[in-house]
C-alpha cells in the first residue's frame, strides 16, 4: 500500500520528458551510474517490455523496468532495475511499481517474472525462490536472491533463462 502521505502518486508508462528524471532516480538510488547507463542502453536498443515511472507533482520519484528473458519456451520477464529516490524509500512507491508491472504482465499473458533481488522484499509480491522451479540465470548470485513470481497456471519449465546482453555490463 502506498503511504497515505503520498495521495498524489501517479504511476504510468515513461515518456521522453521523463528520461532525465529517470536517469537521476537510478543514479541516486544505486549511488552510481551503471544502472542509469543500463536503462538508457536498454531503451535505445528497444529491449523494454515495460518501463513505469512513479511521479509526485510531476517529479520522477521511482522507476521500474521489465525486459524479456531469453532461453525459455514460456513468456518470462526479468524485473530490474527498480529504483526509488532515497528520500522517498519505504513509503510504498517501489511496491506500487512492482504491483503495477506484475498486473500489466499478467494482462499481456506472461507466465512468470524473475528478479535478482532482496529475499525479504519481493516475496510479499508473490515471488518464491527460483530453485523451487529449477530456474537459473547466467549470473552467479546466492540462490536466495534469485526469485520467481508465477503469473499464470502454466508450468514453468526448469532451466537457465538469460537476461538481455545489455545486463552483462553490470556483472562483476
Amino acid at each position: 500500500m502506498v503511504d497515505s502521505r503520498l495521495p498524489d502518486l501517479a504511476i504510468r508508462i515513461e515518456i521522453p520528458a521523463n528520461f532525465n528524471g529517470l536517469r537521476e532516480v537510478n543514479r541516486e538510488a544505486f549511488g552510481r551510474e551503471a544502472e542509469a547507463d543500463l536503462v538508457d542502453t536498454l531503451r535505445q536498443n528497444g529491449k523494454f517490455i515495460l518501463s513505469l515511472v512513479a511521479l509526485l507533482d510531476d517529479r520522477v520519484v521511482g522507476h521500474i523496468v521489465f525486459t524479456d528473458l531469453l532461453g525459455s519456451t514460456r513468456r518470462i520477464a526479468g524485473l530490474g532495475p527498480m529504483a526509488v529516490r532515497p528520500e522517498y524509500q519505504r513509503r510504498g512507491i517501489g511496491g506500487a511499481l512492482v504491483r503495477s508491472g506484475l498486473e500489466y504482465l499478467r494482462e499481456q499473458s506472461y507466465d512468470a517474472v524473475v528478479v535478482l533481488g532482496h529475499k525479504g522484499y519481493y516475496p510479499k509480491f508473490g515471488f518464491h525462490p527460483a530453485a523451487n522451479f529449477g530456474i537459473r540465470t547466467q549470473f552467479e548470485a546466492p540462490p536466495e536472491y534469485l526469485l520467481v513470481a508465477p503469473l499464470s497456471d502454466a508450468p514453468i519449465a526448469p532451466g537457465t533463462v538469460r537476461y538481455q546482453p545489455e545486463f552483462e555490463a553490470l556483472a562483476p
